[in-house]
């Protein structure tokens, strides 16, 4: 086997120290909000957008202004990708049914799936207002039927965002909060004096917000850990640089930290990126931000077989996995660890994460060996139950019941299926011992 590792970005440990440092702040502020409410979550807003609005929660009449200042063709725009990814979200949820089976005579069992009665979805803003992600969070919920959704975004220049606004209220929205980072999600979970606290927290944000989700996790519900986007190629020689080094960079250039990998079995393609990736930096205009994730979080990696580059792609777990290949399909069939799968040339990223109508909140952090991304399930949870409707069912599950409780010295379970076998069997099973 032969992997070759031609640029690496920060060690395992340099990313962990980062890592910690962010998870100190956190706990702070979020100590700060649980002892002050409000009054906290006031003073942060201050300190890190410069906005202390008397209500943080919009009306109705501040919610039309917003939306008034969004232009007929963003407005048209962000219809057209609510429509898409309401399509496929109703297409899930039409996949969950609620079942109810018999499966012995008189005994029934069955599971319903219920919406979360609250969720507090996040959209980032800062340098990039996100009005995809309440697209993908507030929608979903909705075609869910999550009954109560609050929203909140950071304010931009002062003010609400009026397109994240008004995809927040055509999403479906029930409350608009104009609120970012730690201090919107920390007060969503804890609450406040004016904020009621929800069930559970969805969306994705800056590694700050993926560590206050962290951290609350437990008081609520989350969708997943959503830190820093990352993007992955698994590319061979059918596919050229320019698009495999633009493909990298227009992921590079959402935040500082920001992992782009190539995994080749071409070692010309490989040195061709790299170098077509240098060019582009050059003219890029967001160029200071690619530039750093590139340098810190960049990698290219060369293998010898398919077999490797796969090995090697489900080890990463990249959120992002972009597939250029003469075998897409193959890939799609071993892939198993991973956010999304974007097949294909004609494919991109940028797709998904906008308009084309799959989630764009998807596991990073190798997260993706273990849950997939934020869909219309997330919002559902499954709730069994039961029902025995015979008195020979209620004396036959009876007696072994009896005797498995018995088997663990559980004597108190026992007399609850010992009393059944009593009651209906006519049974005389003595108080204390199992039935035979």
């Amino acid at each position: 086997m032969a992997i070759h590792h031609l640029k690496s970005g920060k060690s395992d440990a340099a990313r962990a120290d980062d890592d910690a440092k962010v998870r100190a702040t956190v706990e702070t502020i979020l100590k700060d909000i649980e002892a002050r409410g409000d009054a906290a979550v006031r003073d942060l807003s201050q300190k890190f957008d410069g906005y202390a609005a008397p209500s943080f929660r919009l009306t109705a009449s501040e919610i039309e202004a917003a939306m008034q200042k969004v232009k007929t063709r963003d407005m048209e725009d962000i219809t057209f990708a609510q429509t898409q990814i309401r399509r496929f979200a109703q297409a899930q949820r039409a996949s969950m049914t609620d079942i109810e089976v018999e499966t012995l005579p008189g005994v029934i069992l069955g599971h319903k799936n219920i919406p979360v009665q609250s969720v507090g979805c996040y959209v980032p803003g800062g340098k990039f207002p996100m009005v995809a992600s309440a697209h993908m969070s507030v929608l979903t919920a909705s075609v869910a039927g999550v009954p109560r959704i609050v929203a909140s975004a950071p304010p931009v220049k002062g003010e609400p965002h009026p397109a994240i606004v008004a995809a927040m209220q055509m999403g479906g929205a029930h409350e608009i909060l104009c609120l970012g980072g730690i201090q919107a999600v920390g007060a969503m979970a804890i609450g406040t004096e004016t904020i009621e606290p929800v069930h559970m927290l969805v969306g994705p944000g800056n590694a700050f917000v993926a560590e206050a989700k962290r951290q609350l996790y437990g008081r609520v519900g989350i969708d997943l850990f959503a830190g820093p986007t990352e993007t992955m190629i698994i590319a061979d020689d059918t596919v050229d640089a320019e698009l495999c080094a633009t493909d990298l960079l227009g992921q590079a250039e959402h935040g500082y930290n920001s992992p782009a990998c190539l995994i080749t079995n071409s070692r010309r393609l490989a040195d061709e990126t790299m170098a077509e990736i240098a060019r582009l930096l050059t003219i890029l205009p967001t160029a200071d931000t690619a530039s750093v994730s590139w340098r810190d979080y960049g990698d290219v990696i060369l293998c010898d077989s398919y077999d490797e580059m796969l090995q090697v792609a489900n080890d990463m777990a990249y959120e992002h996995v972009q597939v250029m290949t003469d075998r897409d399909d193959w890939f799609l069939e071993k892939m198993h660890s991973y956010g999304a799968l974007f097949l294909g040339a004609r494919t991109n990223v940028a797709n998904g994460d906008k308009v084309i109508g799959t989630n764009h909140t998807l596991p990073t952090k190798k997260a993706g060996r273990y849950t997939g991304g934020l869909w219309v399930g997330k919002f559902l949870k499954t709730h069994s139950y039961q029902r025995v409707v015979t008195d020979e069912a209620a004396a036959m599950v009876g007696e072994y019941g009896s005797r498995l409780c018995m088997l663990e010295g559980f004597v108190g379970h026992a007399e609850q299926c010992n009393i059944r076998v009593r009651r209906f069997g006519g049974r005389n099973v003595p108080y204390g011992e199992a039935a035979e």
